[in-house]
Formats: C-alpha cells, sequence, structure tokens
C-alpha cells in the first residue's frame, strides 16, 4: 500500500551524486529548507514514458513554475548518479535538477518504494510528484495502484493547475525544417524573436523524408509550422499568423 506524506517533514537523506570526476553528497536540507520544490519520481531513467512524456513537459513547464513562485524542479528515481547523469545530457532538460536516489531510501522513507522484480527492475521508485514548501510535504499526486505503470495525475500539468489554476502555459510549437534551408531559418527568426519555444524535426534525419512531410502536413516543401497542433503552413503564413496573435 502507497504512503499519502502530505503534512509530513520531508525525511533527512543524503543522495551520492557526481559532479565531473567528484562524489558530491547532497543533503534533503539543501534542496528542500527555505525552497519551494516540486518533485517528480519515476521508476526508471531512460524508460520510454519518463523520456518521452514526464520529464520533457516539466522541463518545458519550468519557466512557468518560476513565475508561480517555484524554486526548482527535481527529478527523482532509483537509479545511481552515473545513470541519471547520463539521462539528463540526453535529455538536454536544463531546467530540471537530477537527483540519484540510488539505494531508494528516500523513495523508501516517503512510502514510495515499490518491488518490480516481475520486469526485472528490482526495488523502484513509484510514479508520483509533490510539492515542498520549506522542507514540508504540501501536496502529492500518487498515480493510482494498478498493474503497469500509470501516468495519470503525476504530469507538469496536473501539478501547475494545482499551484495556479490560471496559470497560462506556453503554447505547443513543431516546425518541420530541411538543412540549408533559408525559409526555415526565417521561420526559426520569428518564432524566436516572439518568444516562442519550439521542436524541430529536421528532414533527412531519424528516417524522415519527404515523403513523411507530404503525409503529415500535405505539402512537400519547408518549413510547414504547427501551432497548438493547428497547421500554420510555412515562413510566410508563419509570419502572418504571428502579426495577428
Amino acid at each position: 500500500m502507497l504512503k499519502n506524506s502530505e503534512g509530513q517533514p520531508i525525511p533527512d537523506v543524503t543522495f551520492r551524486s557526481r559532479v565531473g570526476e567528484s562524489w558530491v553528497d547532497i543533503t534533503t536540507s539543501e534542496l528542500f529548507k527555505g525552497k519551494n520544490v516540486v518533485v517528480f519520481a519515476l521508476p526508471g531513467a531512460f524508460t520510454p514514458t519518463c523520456s518521452s512524456t514526464h520529464l520533457p513537459r516539466y522541463n518545458e513547464l519550468a519557466p512557468v513554475f518560476k513565475q508561480n513562485g517555484i524554486d526548482d524542479i527535481v527529478c527523482l528515481s532509483v537509479n545511481d548518479a552515473f545513470v541519471m547523469n547520463a539521462w539528463s545530457a540526453d535529455q538536454h532538460a536544463e531546467n530540471i535538477r537530477f537527483i540519484p536516489d540510488g539505494n531508494g531510501e528516500f523513495s523508501d522513507k516517503v512510502g514510495m518504494l515499490v518491488d518490480k522484480q516481475d520486469i526485472g527492475f528490482g526495488k523502484r521508485s513509484w510514479r508520483y510528484s509533490m510539492l515542498v514548501r520549506d522542507g514540508v510535504i504540501e501536496k502529492m499526486f500518487i498515480e493510482p495502484e494498478k498493474p503497469g505503470d500509470p501516468f495519470e495525475v503525476s504530469d507538469a500539468d496536473t501539478m501547475l493547475n494545482y499551484i495556479n489554476a490560471e496559470a497560462e502555459t506556453p503554447k505547443r510549437v513543431s516546425l518541420f525544417t530541411k538543412p540549408g534551408c533559408p525559409h526555415c531559418g526565417r521561420a526559426k527568426k520569428a518564432l524566436r524573436d516572439k518568444g516562442y519555444r519550439f521542436e524541430e524535426i529536421e528532414l533527412n534525419g531519424h528516417g524522415l523524408s519527404y515523403s513523411s512531410l507530404a503525409a503529415i502536413t500535405g505539402r512537400g516543401t519547408t518549413p510547414q509550422v504547427y501551432i497548438e497542433g493547428q497547421h500554420i503552413g510555412g515562413a510566410d503564413e508563419l509570419e502572418a499568423w504571428l502579426a495577428k496573435a
């Protein structure tokens, strides 16, 4: 049975981390004392849901959390420091602090350590998120106890909605480009000038081709821009859309 620890102080734990070539101890006091911190914990680094959805959205919304009084966002997993550092580098999640709970001590003390021997993971953290204010757990969003790896309530949007239901989130922008395309450069500059972050999907890489572009967008030229799932079009259409936004 998982334990909800709302209203309880964060347990006293020291995490063994790596900075460069040195071991560095990080205490829960250093992480949480005098701060407002969001923590999201997950079963393992490099696992599908964690890498494709859970972590990226927290990283994407980090500036909004900051605007709403959050000092740090911590990603915690029962993995060693080397694995967590490699995952951090792979994800380019510059807004997230990765903490290795290698022995599962923290996860155990907050009642979130579970047995995943059936899939060869051993003891791991259950998926959850929590808001910690000055070392006290204010709110926990714990995934339901279902088979597998449910992901329903510990996401970044749910946490942000709890902190401020009126918070404005950035628009999601995807941009299909090709190397050396001047109009793609125009589109990227226009987005940056307006303060939009975007996902760039470059053709001729990762198996993406002009056939892929045509199948997805119905167009055969680059760039092709999508904002919040709406197909805007090329650079000219984007500039017109931004002028009205």
